[in-house]
């Protein structure tokens, strides 16, 4: 520093800086902190704001609903007439409208039940008529979507039977793979369960799983093409002109043409077989196997899922063949089955 005139010079010593130094850092970690403080707690406010935001409007819904409830059972009974018409139309939507003509089979007949009850109840508590008569009405409808259910199971078992397989074996596969927590479903406020609506359960569940089935169920050609050169069964012997047997059908077609899965499954087999030459298999599930032969070239993954109708290789004449063609075969627990049936049942 000057003074008068002279320059004079001011030592400090290095444990003065260092507190110095300390002093502010200090002070700036300090003034960090009460930064972060305030950040945090406006965070925590906004945080706060938001859940009771929520909860005012959960309460608020809730409150809305016992207000309607306490204006008079008319007001609950339009809302529920509402949803049950919603629920009506969005499953006709999706499965089309529900046969009138339906069988009656096992399934229990409310109507007249819920009629009588309906009527009752209009009389001895006036108030609540329009409640016993929506009730009726969903009960009428659940069972008449239990009937459509087992319309359509009774139908793709039909379909399963008319091919040599039986519905059980398909319908036992099924479970198979399958797990997890006890979650029990129930319909009373004791939880008890209507047993209208577990038979509806019951007939859902069942005409799922034939439905899976049959998708399962080769019925879809294998190949685009002319014509059957060769059947199932007995036939002579192309290279040898003796007597021999023809375990599928021979598709021929010209060099290259697409060969396609004949249903859902996955790859099983991709590869070279003796006689086969190059081929593919898929496996449809609970013993049932497709294979497709003679191949050119082939564009499967094996342990791909794949949908009927799945692209898996081309025409060729690998193997013991005579000329290009598709040799397909329909296997049962590895034992040969006429192909035909199923290709003939895709309708």
């Amino acid at each position: 520093m000057r003074s008068h005139g002279q320059v004079r010079f001011i030592r400090i010593s290095p444990r003065l800086q260092m507190a110095v130094a300390s002093g502010i850092a200090v002070a700036v970690l300090m003034w960090l902190g009460m930064m972060v403080a305030t950040l945090i707690s406006q965070y925590s406010s906004a945080q706060e704001h938001a859940a009771l935001l929520e909860r005012e409007a959960a309460v608020a819904s809730a409150e809305s609903r016992v207000q309607k409830y306490r204006g008079g059972l008319e007001g609950v009974a339009d809302d529920l007439a509402r949803r049950q018409d919603f629920i009506e139309k969005a499953i006709e939507g999706t499965i089309g409208e529900l046969p009138k003509d339906l069988p009656k089979g096992n399934v229990s007949d409310s109507s007249a039940e819920a009629e009588k009850t309906v009527r009752k109840i209009s009389m001895e508590l006036p108030e609540a008529r329009r409640l016993a008569e929506l009730e009726a009405r969903q009960l009428v409808f659940i069972e008449r979507l239990t009937r459509f259910a087992d319309s359509r199971a009774a139908a793709a078992e039909t379909s399963i039977r008319r091919v040599g397989l039986n519905p059980a074996m398909l319908r036992n596969g099924s479970v198979a793979g399958q797990g997890g927590p006890l979650i029990r479903l129930f319909t009373g406020h004791d939880e008890s369960l209507d047993p209208r609506f577990a038979r509806l359960g019951a007939s859902l569940e069942r005409m799922a799983s034939m439905q899976k089935g049959l998708a399962r169920i080769p019925n879809t050609l294998p190949a685009r093409l002319e014509y059957i050169s060769s059947g199932f069964g007995y036939r002579s012997d192309p290279f040898t002109g003796g007597a021999a047997f023809h375990a599928g059908l021979d598709f021929r077609g010209p060099m290259g043409a697409p060969i396609y899965s004949a249903a859902a499954g996955t790859i099983s087999f991709v590869g070279i077989k003796q006689g086969y030459g190059r081929c593919v298999e898929v496996s449809h599930g609970n013993g049932l196997m497709t294979r497709y032969a003679h191949m050119s070239g082939t564009n499967a993954r094996l342990g791909a899922k794949i949908e009927a109708g799945t692209e898996i290789g081309k025409i060729g004449n690998s193997g013991r063949s005579t000329g290009p063609h598709l040799h397909f075969e329909v296997r049962i627990n590895d034992r040969p089955v006429n192909p035909r049936p199923f290709l003939e049942a895709a309708h």
